[in-house]
């Protein structure tokens, strides 16, 4: 079987799906290329509950996102197509509005102006009421925030000025000067297609909500429960909810209680309850996200599940309020759970299966509607049934492959050094004849998990499909195993029982029949990037590495990653500017001296959560020391390569770099 980048970046990806109010058919966004294949746009799907075929809603090169009901029927959307009276020449990023496609049919119709744009926005399910995040220049009259914007992008001036940190986040800056936009919440009055009555809800916002604020709006219209953000003695945030009424603006905090992060937020039905999802800061303990339930008169929290020993993502209440739906990861998949409110007994919904599942929508009728992948099928939309005996049942088919016939996966488990079973899923193409070169693929994190879901950034069927097998372990620290298996990388650990963990898997693969020993690769991102950094200090065994967003020098990360107080956490409360000694104690760097692998290092110029300059350093190392090893600068990418000819330019570098170590004939 072929299976090529171009193949790859030509798949549609669906990212986002909503369900009617009447419960007979999803809205689903899926991205495609655009006709330059220079970047993504997306389109809107109808996709029909009763399993007749898709219609697509929306066309043309503009991004068509975030689909969202009105309580009549209407679809809204946000989207970049060219706004009301906009020359789109003149506004560069064309920015982001709600439009809406009307339930009787016709064109989409743009909804809201806002002059920077909007960036979020949900409906009341209830009401007529709708509630949008919205970037403002502080000081500026509405009706002047548009020009003042354009002129500050066009004349500047470019300074920026902090007085606090974070200074940038992923890879924005955090601006405290004059001319920086801050995130404000916007409520309409919303009826016959059109908005009226807007309400700024936070006219004093700063920086709460300049961090991907997270909402929700009670059924009846009456509330909003948005994320705040204020810094807390640690130099981290807090994160607390803010019940902002959205006729008078009127505010009170749902207090997340001291060094705690508030997620999630979502209304009960009948709106007297909010659940979040809220974890701890600690510098002994790793966070551990709970659900709880908060009463809105009264501000009580109560846990929800307590035992539950898993980390709940993206909750959503049934209609009739009696249990909250979430996704978490198990054990190399990532079923959805329904947790009964009352009792907090939890269960798998039948049918999840060995699979990823997300961004659920509950139907009117109890079933779950979500995205659903595995690492040989790209997400498409499915349904659940709750009933104890329910199955899982697949909507159009919409991204365009089916690899099942060439390619085969297997969870693997093995018994590391200390005694402890570590899981880890194995591709491999499925005609293979001989013992395979076998590629150790890290993942990031390190709180996260190799599953049995689809990747679009680091997809390992394309190095299967060249004859590969890919081993996706789970080492300590890794989710889905409990909370004492995460806890294994909290503190200055990341080099210790970790990677034992790695040698331990690969140790176990290279035994068997079908893996070709003498041929191995390790390759990772983010905290993958360290870990294969940290096995070029410690063993020479592998015929390359492939070192992307990494960290190699401990302490000068640090100084320029966006969130250092956070890394201070991370390493159970060590700093290098008190711990010097201590806190280098699994620095690659340290060890520079010992690595004789190839090594192929990548890195996105804004990426500010692993700043460039961590590449930078281990490419002059590495070449100082003799190593052959390759640098990779991609200027315009963050954290991760999402540009598609990037894309397509990443993974081939990695796949002849990968090729040209581990042919038969390469030592």
């Amino acid at each position: 079987m072929t299976y090529t980048v171009e193949q790859h970046i030509e798949l549609r990806r669906l990212v986002d799906l909503a369900c009617s109010p009447d419960g007979s058919w999803l809205a689903v966004a899926a991205q495609r290329l655009d006709r330059d294949k220079g970047h993504y746009v997306s389109d809107l799907w109808r996709v029909p509950l009763d399993g007749s075929a898709a219609v697509q809603l929306t066309r043309g090169d503009s991004r068509d996102a975030s689909p969202c009901f009105a309580r009549d029927g209407s679809l809204a959307f946000l989207s970049n197509r060219q706004q009301n009276g906009m020359d789109p020449e003149e506004e560069a990023d064309k920015r982001m509005q709600v439009w809406m496609l009307p339930a009787s049919g016709g064109e989409p119709l743009q909804l809201t102006d806002e002059p920077l744009g909007v960036t979020a926005f949900r409906f009341a399910r209830a009401a007529d009421r709708l509630v949008a995040l919205a970037p403002v220049l502080p000081g500026v009259p509405l009706d002047g925030q548009r020009k003042a914007g354009l002129d500050r992008n066009k004349n500047g001036p470019s300074m920026r000025r902090f007085v606090r940190q974070p200074a940038r986040h992923w890879d924005e800056w955090l601006d405290d000067g004059a001319q920086a936009e801050t995130v404000h919440a916007i409520a309409y009055r919303a009826s016959a297609g059109a908005l009226d009555g807007r309400i700024d809800l936070t006219p004093l916002a700063t920086r709460e909500f300049a961090v991907e604020p997270e909402f929700d709006v009670s059924a009846d219209g009456r509330f909003v429960a948005i994320t705040r953000a204020t810094l807390a003695r640690d130099r981290c945030d807090d994160t607390d909810v803010l019940l902002i009424d959205t006729d008078s603006g009127a505010a009170r905090a749902l207090g997340a209680g001291g060094d705690a992060n508030c997620q999630w937020p979502r209304f009960a039905p009948d709106g007297r309850t909010l659940s979040v999802v809220r974890s701890v800061r600690s510098q002994r303990e790793a966070p551990f996200p709970r659900l709880e339930l908060i009463d809105v008169e009264s501000g009580v929290r109560t846990p929800c599940a307590a035992d539950w020993d898993r980390w709940p993502t993206q909750p959503e209440w049934s209609a009739d309020g009696r249990t909250l739906f979430a996704c978490a990861d198990d054990r190399g998949s990532t079923p959805v759970f329904a947790i009964d409110i009352r009792s907090g007994h939890v269960r798998t919904l039948a049918g999840a299966g060995s699979a990823a599942h997300g961004h659920i929508a509950v139907l009117p009728d109890g079933r779950v509607a979500t995205l659903r992948s595995s690492l040989l099928q790209p997400p498409e939309a499915f349904v659940l049934d709750p009933a104890p005996k329910g199955q899982a049942r697949a909507l159009a088919a919409l991204s365009g492959l089916d690899p099942t016939d060439w390619a085969v996966r297997e969870s693997v488990e093995v018994v590391s050094t200390d005694g402890t079973p570590i899981q880890a899923m194995l591709l491999k193409p499925k005609s293979a004849t001989g013992p395979l070169p076998l590629v150790v693929w890290i993942h990031g994190g390190p709180m996260a998990m190799s599953g049995d879901g689809w990747h679009w950034r680091w997809n390992p069927l394309l190095l299967v499909a060249q004859g590969y097998a890919v081993a996706l372990p789970n080492p300590r620290g890794s989710t889905g195993f409990g909370q004492q298996f995460v806890q294994g990388i909290w503190g200055n650990v990341w080099g210790d029982q970790c990677y034992h963990d790695l040698m331990a898997v690969t140790d176990a693969l290279c035994r068997r029949p079908d893996i070709d020993a003498r041929r191995t690769a390790a390759m990772g991102g983010s905290f993958g990037g360290y870990m294969a950094n940290w096995i070029g200090t410690q063993t020479d065994r592998f015929r390359c590495i492939v070192s992307h967003a990494c960290v190699v020098n401990m302490a000068a990360f640090t100084g320029v990653t966006d969130h250092a107080p956070e890394w201070y956490l991370e390493m159970g409360g060590l700093n290098p500017y008190r711990d010097t000694e201590q806190f280098d104690r699994f620095a690659p760097i340290r060890q520079i001296a010992r690595w004789r692998t190839p090594t192929l290092i990548s890195h996105g110029e804004r990426d500010y959560r692993c700043p460039i300059g961590e590449a930078l350093t281990l490419f002059e190392a590495l070449q100082y020391h003799g190593v052959p090893s390759e640098l990779l600068v991609f200027p315009d990418e963050n954290h991760w390569v999402l540009k598609p000819r990037n894309i397509v330019a990443w993974y081939h570098a990695l796949l002849e770099f990968t090729q040209r170590h581990m042919s038969t004939g390469a030592q």
